[in-house]
């Protein structure tokens, strides 16, 4: 089992482009996709993806993980 980090449970209420920086410190060989919280999004799975869903307000309203 890889002991790279996979969820950012921490990020949740903070700004979006906030918690992007912070993902991509702890891991920089992620993609990681701010969207609004109810758009359609495919639902395949890439390890090397991380999706930050934000309310209206942009604040992440859940944990970012990868996939």
């Amino acid at each position: 089992m890889s002991s790279e980090k996979s969820s950012w449970p921490e990020v949740v209420g903070l700004p979006g482009e906030q918690a992007k920086q912070t993902i991509l410190r702890d891991r920089p060989d992620v993609r990681v996709f701010i969207i609004p919280v109810g758009s359609a999004v495919t639902r395949d799975f890439d390890e090397k993806r991380v999706r930050v869903f934000v309310n209206s307000a942009g604040i992440v309203a859940q944990v970012p993980m990868i996939g």
